[in-house]
């Protein structure tokens, strides 16, 4: 796949994925967070399900494909939306979006220890500009660490960052045989059924109210399948050092939504933070 088509990939996950997390924060005032979390990859699993069967392209994976899957399934859709739904409930949408999203201080060394790549100066350079943009973005001088909440929504989503980059390391070394677009049923299955009792045994009265359902179809029959292949194409497919610093544009847009939507506000650390995102894709870009 050409670079350019690879960066288009790219920015289709930043739109759909920037915009889902100030959408599932909006969506949680009517739902609890597991459940939610349930819902989308049981209905992303059935979208995608039903698109494949009637493209005549619905199987069951391969030998070859059942590694990726596995990791997809159980890292980045299973413990992933674990994770980041719980986050979501203890932290702010912007937040949540910066924090799941910053896989640069996980993905750079794991593609250098484990898959070998060479990372030239200048795209340690721009991870170093992304990562101050997304700490910028994180505003750690505003939260306040003696809350038990805060402290326990931050970790979560550090951990959900460490899961995602272990999901697009073993894509990468062990790629699929199938287009990733048909194992996209099977993948968001894994993940709704390591949700569900997770949901279960956490939240026994649980649910999705009415109210938030035009959320989840939103995003589970739409966002969540399309920003998935998206992503996990544009991961599989880039550089990692291009991949890490390019993913921080999702939360530059997460914020930015949330400011406009719900109201989150908008400072000098919104501005800069994005601006600094923005410089280290294209430094990556170029580099």
């Amino acid at each position: 796949m050409p670079m350019a088509s690879a960066f288009r990939l790219l920015f289709a996950a930043v739109i759909l994925f920037g915009g889902a997390w100030p959408i599932t924060k909006a969506a949680l005032a009517d739902a609890s967070p597991l459940w939610f979390g349930t819902g989308r990859s049981a209905l992303a699993a059935l979208g995608a399900a039903i698109l494949l069967a009637f493209l005549g392209r619905l199987r069951l994976p391969q030998a070859e494909d059942r590694i990726a899957v596995l990791f997809l399934g159980i890292f980045q859709l299973g413990a992933f939306f674990a994770l980041t739904h719980l986050a979501v409930a203890l932290v702010p949408a912007g937040r949540t979006a910066v924090l799941s999203n910053v896989v640069t201080y996980w993905l750079i060394p794991l593609s250098v220890l484990v898959l070998g790549e060479k990372v030239s100066a200048q795209r340690w350079a721009a991870a170093g500009l992304g990562l101050a943009g997304a700490c910028v973005l994180i505003g750690p001088w505003a939260v306040d660490w003696s809350s038990h909440d805060a402290l326990v929504g931050h970790l979560m989503l550090v951990l959900a960052g460490l899961l995602w980059t272990i999901a697009i390391i073993a894509s990468r070394k062990w790629p699929p045989k199938t287009p990733m677009f048909e194992l996209l049923p099977w993948c968001f299955g894994i993940g709704a059924l390591l949700l569900a009792p997770l949901a279960q045994f956490m939240e026994p009265d649980g649910g999705v109210g009415l109210s938030s359902w035009p959320f989840l179809l939103y995003i589970g029959f739409f966002a969540a399948p399309i920003g998935t292949w998206c992503v996990i194409e544009a991961g599989r497919k880039l550089p990692g050092a291009v991949a890490s610093v390019g993913f921080l544009m999702v939360p530059a847009f997460g914020v930015t939504v949330s400011a406009l939507w719900l109201g989150e506000p908008i400072g000098w650390d919104v501005i800069v933070g994005g601006i600094l995102i923005v410089a280290s894709v294209v430094l990556a870009a170029l580099g």
